[in-house]
């Protein structure tokens, strides 16, 4: 009976397992979590006080404000590990 053929190429060996990534520091949650809800909170104070606060001059700007602030904290949620 024939013999088979022997391999021409290595067997395959997977590359080394990678560093887990570093923790967070103790900061960054309750940042995260602090500005999301400033944000809403100075959302809720500019429809309360019909946009005479938290700064009068901008007027509706200050829901921008509040919506900048909410994003930047959902963007912190994305490193979140």
């Amino acid at each position: 009976m024939p013999e088979s053929k022997p391999r021409k190429k290595p067997a395959y060996t997977p590359p080394p397992a990678k560093a887990s990534p570093k923790p967070n520091p103790p900061w960054f949650v309750p940042l995260m979590l602090g500005l999301m809800l400033l944000g809403l909170l100075w959302i809720v104070v500019t429809y309360s006080t019909d946009t005479k606060y938290p700064i009068p001059a901008i007027g509706y700007g200050n829901l921008l404000v509040g919506f900048s602030l909410i994003l930047v904290g959902f963007g912190l949620t994305t490193r979140w590990r």
